[in-house]
């Protein structure tokens, strides 16, 4: 007889070569072990827009003895905090900004990718035909040009509030420190959004990477690091990446589910998420995450 959650997946057509948790759980005779769990935040590890599940918080207390727990977001840090004060994993460290931000369990930087004040004046200038708004990031710092029913949500969601200021005091205030972003936040409708993408790709592709991560947000942030580099950049001399069990949704999730040693896609993530990993979980919204621990991991 099969176990009672087979039920649940008679309604998902996953149709890719890849193992469902169901499928996990019927041939697996004994738990995976891994050294370190990272875990994508939004559409993964939480199962509302902004709470971690008891479920969750249960699991991960069962195995953080064992297993380090590292959350990977494209988050601020004060956004991330709150997770890891309910998960009770502040003594870890933190990727933030898809890896464009590495703190440690005190707060402080282990390792800073800005994206340079030349870019960003040119984002600017590319960005205010189409009436862009820019979110711009440096560490716990977010600003705005205005409110609005965008930033309305993201306040809702992250537990943080922006400072509303011109998109230009910020820039120059920035030049004087001689700081940059850590990411910015394109907010767009559908159409300046496609219009603006491909012409961002031409001009700036080579140094940033313009992630789409709905159809009127553009996030913007350094090639030159990854939530991928920055879990390799945590690793002891003892640790590989083959030792890391990973969950995520999106595309910005693929190369980090990719290279560790066990990635796994929540049953919410794209198509091309869940083709590229090794597992298949259920969705976010029904603790994906805290099910497969519950069924994998000792």
């Amino acid at each position: 007889m099969l176990p009672p959650y087979f039920a649940i997946f008679e309604s998902y057509e996953i149709l890719i070569s890849k193992k469902t948790i169901l499928q996990i759980a019927i041939e697996n005779t004994s738990t995976m072990k891994y050294k370190i769990l990272c875990s994508d935040i939004d559409g993964t590890l939480l199962t509302t827009k902004s709470e971690v599940s008891d479920f969750t918080i249960s699991e991960i207390t069962r195995i953080k003895k064992e297993t380090k727990i590292t959350l990977v977001s494209a988050r601020m840090p004060s956004s991330m905090h709150y997770i890891q004060k309910q998960l009770a994993i502040n003594e870890q460290p933190i990727i933030c900004y898809n890896g464009a931000l590495v703190l440690d369990k005190d707060n402080q930087v282990i390792s800073s990718t800005l994206i340079e004040m030349t870019f960003l004046h040119e984002l600017h200038q590319l960005s205010e035909p189409f009436e862009i708004d820019l979110g711009l990031y440096y560490q716990d710092e977010w600003y705005v040009p205005r409110n609005s029913v965008r930033v309305e949500r993201e306040i809702h969601h992250t537990h943080v509030t922006p400072k509303i200021r011109a998109t230009t005091d910020t820039l120059q205030d920035w030049s004087n420190r001689s700081i940059g972003a850590h990411k910015i936040m394109m907010m767009c409708t559908k159409e300046s959004a496609d219009a603006i993408l491909p012409i961002l790709e031409e001009k700036m592709g080579e140094t940033l990477h313009f992630y789409r991560s709905n159809d009127t947000l553009i996030e913007v942030s350094p090639k030159s690091v990854s939530k991928l580099s920055a879990i390799a950049s945590l690793l002891s001399p003892e640790e590989t990446l083959k030792d890391v069990v990973a969950f995520g949704d999106n595309y910005n999730d693929m190369e980090m589910l990719m290279h560790v040693g066990c990635g796994v896609a929540v049953g919410n993530a794209r198509e091309e998420v869940k083709a590229i990993a090794d597992y298949v979980t259920l969705p976010h919204t029904e603790n994906g995450v805290a099910f497969f621990i519950q069924q994998n991991l000792s």
